[in-house]
């Protein structure tokens, strides 16, 4: 598939967990499914934070996952016009501010996918934006 997604963090964070193989294979296949994956800086960030606590990784073993990320997703810096469209969004659809900067992000690439453990399945947003829970069929 040639499609362009964006990711939500809590997809990419099943890549590096042993606790449910299914949802770590789905996240695989979902992943490399698609050719043209965009992140953002905002996920990097909440990457590192959530392995960090979740994992107990050390620092170097953090930025050796942040390298292996970075090769295999493109990555938008979150911008103030970013942040600015988030609020607007949160106002409209309801998400969390820090969803809502995911989202925002999404849009900002034209990505017309967002997968998200964390948000409405299948909710269509700004005629532009198809959310996706990869762990439902």
């Amino acid at each position: 598939m040639s499609a362009k997604a964006f990711f939500d963090t809590n997809v990419l964070i099943y890549l590096y967990s042993c606790d449910e193989p299914e949802k770590r294979e789905l996240a695989v296949q979902k992943t490399e499914a698609i050719e043209n994956r965009w992140i953002s800086t905002q996920v990097l960030s909440e990457i590192s934070n959530t392995i960090f606590k979740k994992f107990k990784l050390d620092y170097s073993d953090i930025a050796k996952v942040l390298s292996e990320i970075q090769a295999s997703f493109q990555i938008i810096t979150v911008k103030p016009n970013t942040i600015g469209q988030a609020l607007k969004l949160a106002q409209t659809y309801r998400y969390s501010y820090y969803d809502s900067l995911i989202i925002a992000a999404a849009l900002e690439q034209s990505c017309p996918f967002l997968y998200s453990e964390d948000m409405q399945h299948q909710q269509f947003i700004d005629q532009r934006l198809t959310i996706l829970n990869p762990f439902k069929s």
